[in-house]
């Protein structure tokens, strides 16, 4: 029994507004994609439910039947000595790394399975690098459907081996585009339902497992209701995170729980975003995807990204990867071992302070998507050997 919420209506395309027949739109709002300018489709509701409580966050998004993993409700880290340091008031992460495999994915994993087995799909196909591969092969994996990762031959052999335990399929592509052409192919021909995006120019990931994203925003406002944060900071690649926090607050807003929503900021390893802005296109060719924050890496940007931003009043901020290397050491020594490209909206948060774009007042949460275990390290062995016999 389809576990689709009733309210739901269509799909709207979240730039020009119209609201199409309730249907799966892999690249996005028709009219948009023929007039040259995609953009995503989200799920239009029609109502929200009376109140927000720990009960209910289920009842807010596009599906309601929960996975039996355990994903969402993630813990708050506060870390007062940094926010001390860094001059705010108050400093927090959203430990997404607690999902069931280490990730934010998880929220996005756990629906979109659920629309694939309403529609009747019997594989899945997600092009990845990593997280969101692991998590479509874990719930792929336990609602016993197949799974296909279109990825590249330098995967990490962490994220490779999650991937195959969980008995999906791996195919390599000789570049991270080929991929998405791939899964087009296979998508159109009716053999894959897709999880992520699969078009150039980009859209976001599939919508319904985007919509997930939601919940995340409704946590937070119920973990801060007394003091709701004011800023809030997201590692950013294509945006489905960063609209999906953004469009959670704006539910909230909309339904008249909250008056007032945080701004909602992006950081990326490129300015990518600031050449979007200034009428660059959103695919800027200038960069190479050449970075060690691999999950935000790539060259696109996408239409949610820059509404998500001026929906909220959010900036985009680039980061390098010397400065968010210096700063894993920061959060790690604070106890908190992140992924580095989890790690960038530190180093993102400094840079808006640094400018100005964020005050002493300011009460920050900084979405901590991903645990560091999952990196390929680089030890230096000798150095290793020196410490150990030192504590000897």
């Amino acid at each position: 029994m389809s576990q689709l919420n009733p309210h739901i209506s269509g799909m709207k395309c979240i730039q020009c507004g119209l609201v199409h027949a309730l249907d799966d739109y892999f690249e996005g709002c028709p009219r948009c994609l023929k007039a040259g300018t995609p953009a995503s489709v989200a799920p239009h509701y029609t109502d929200f439910p009376a109140e927000l409580n720990a009960g209910n966050i289920m009842n807010w998004l596009s599906y309601r039947g929960a996975s039996g993993l355990g994903e969402g409700s993630t813990p708050l880290s506060s870390l007062p000595r940094l926010a001390a340091v860094l001059g705010v008031n108050a400093l927090h992460t959203k430990n997404e790394f607690c999902n069931p495999t280490g990730s934010h994915k998880d929220r996005m994993g756990a629906i979109v399975i659920q629309r694939a087995v309403d529609v009747g799909a019997t594989t899945v196909a997600v092009a990845s690098s990593g997280n969101a591969g692991v998590s479509t092969a874990a719930y792929a994996a336990r609602a016993g459907i197949e799974c296909v990762v279109v990825t590249t031959p330098d995967i990490s052999p962490n994220w490779r081996r999650a991937i195959e335990m969980h008995g999906a399929r791996i195919i390599a592509t000789e570049n991270p585009d080929d991929r998405w052409a791939l899964i087009a192919r296979r998508a159109r021909q009716g053999d894959w339902y897709p999880v992520t995006n699969s078009i150039m120019p980009p859209v976001g990931s599939n919508p319904f497992g985007v919509d997930g994203y939601r919940a995340i925003a409704f946590e937070l406002q119920l973990q801060f209701a007394a003091q709701p944060p004011t800023d809030i900071v997201v590692p950013t690649a294509r945006g489905d995170l960063l609209w999906g926090i953004a469009k959670g607050y704006q539910d909230l807003r909309d339904s008249g729980l909250v008056r007032s929503i945080p701004k909602v900021h992006a950081v990326e390893p490129f300015p990518r975003i600031s050449l979007a802005q200034q009428g660059h296109g959103v695919v800027c060719r200038d960069y190479s995807g050449d970075t060690t924050m691999e999950s935000i890496g790539g060259n696109t940007v996408t239409r949610q990204t820059l509404l998500a931003l001026e929906s909220t009043g959010g900036l985009g901020v680039a980061v390098r990867d010397e400065e968010v290397i210096s700063d894993q050491l920061v959060l790690a020594r604070a106890g908190l071992y992140l992924e580095r490209s989890s790690v960038a909206a530190l180093t993102g948060l400094r840079k808006l302070i640094d400018h100005g774009q964020i005050g002493q007042d300011a009460r920050v949460v900084m979405v901590a998507t991903s645990h560091g275990y999952k990196e390929k390290t680089e030890f230096d062995d000798s150095l290793s050997a020196v410490d150990v016999s030192r504590e000897v």
